[in-house]
């Protein structure tokens, strides 16, 4: 578990750039979007039984994160813990991650932890236990990133006979590299209409959301190499920190976006 927690941590970034771009989309294309963390009472709220426990791991819906701190709504109910509950907006720190799932028509993204244990499950709680969340998780010991599309390959074809016999398509585990060579769809896509935008109103380039980020702090953290570059060409600070004290490099750097920290490298962001 504790492997699987910090694979979750590893590609984060993943599920951040994936909500980042969901949040910049009209017609919606996330089902569920969720970040699990680990939780534990204050000092003052710990009893000395030993029945409780003294860290739970939960869900947290409509997540933010600013390169620091995760924050989001908790969907569970503590079993021990007394300093949170269910539906609270709670706010932690990033190495608190433990996991992480996003679901796009129906496919589960993600989901290491979920894994493992449905990976201990017998088969008909398996079953049991995906029907209950109504999603496809894939093959136990599967857990794949982006869509197939977003690397240039397409999804496995589920047969009619496969489907009438209950039978599944192979799935093969997706290759992580390949995937950190890609860049998301809609960060390619848009460049054209960014760079036009901008060119119409180029004040837009250095007004700040409610976080206090810029367009440049935004797509930094969210790994955006076509974004950044737009707005580097059109003049954007990369000095300039963000309202939490954090530059665009140092956003980028928080999740390991690698290509777009040389690019802020070569402009002096570093």
């Amino acid at each position: 578990m504790v492997a699987a927690a910090e694979k979750a941590r590893q590609t984060f970034k993943y599920f951040w750039r994936e909500l980042s771009w969901e949040r910049r989309r009209i017609i919606p294309g996330l089902e569920i979007a969720a970040v699990k963390a680990t939780f534990e009472d204050p000092p003052e709220f710990r009893t000395d039984d030993p029945s409780e426990l003294e860290k739970e791991h939960m869900w947290l819906m409509d997540v933010d994160y600013d390169g620091k701190y995760l924050s989001g709504t908790l969907i569970n109910s503590p079993h021990s813990l007394k300093s949170v509950k269910e539906g609270d907006q709670v706010k932690v720190p990033g190495k608190q991650i433990c996991d992480w799932m996003y679901v796009v028509f129906g496919k589960v993204y993600g989901g290491f932890t979920i894994d493992l244990m449905r990976s201990r499950m017998p088969a008909g709680e398996r079953r049991a236990h995906d029907n209950a969340w109504g999603f496809d998780f894939g093959q136990v010991g599967v857990v794949n990133l982006v869509p197939p599309g977003y690397i240039g390959e397409e999804a496995p074809k589920q047969g009619f006979f496969s489907k009438l016999f209950g039978g599944a398509a192979k799935e093969e585990q997706q290759d992580y590299a390949k995937v950190a060579n890609h860049e998301h769809p809609m960060s390619v896509n848009m460049r054209p209409s960014f760079e036009e935008a901008l060119s119409g109103s180029p004040e837009m380039l250095n007004e700040p959301d409610d976080k206090g980020f810029t367009f440049l702090h935004q797509l930094a953290l969210a790994g955006s190499f076509d974004g950044v570059d737009v707005c580097l060409i059109n003049g954007a600070d990369p000095k300039r920190p963000a309202e939490n004290g954090m530059t665009p490099y140092m956003l980028a750097k928080s999740l390991g976006w690698k290509k777009v920290m040389k690019r802020l490298e070569e402009t002096g962001g570093a």
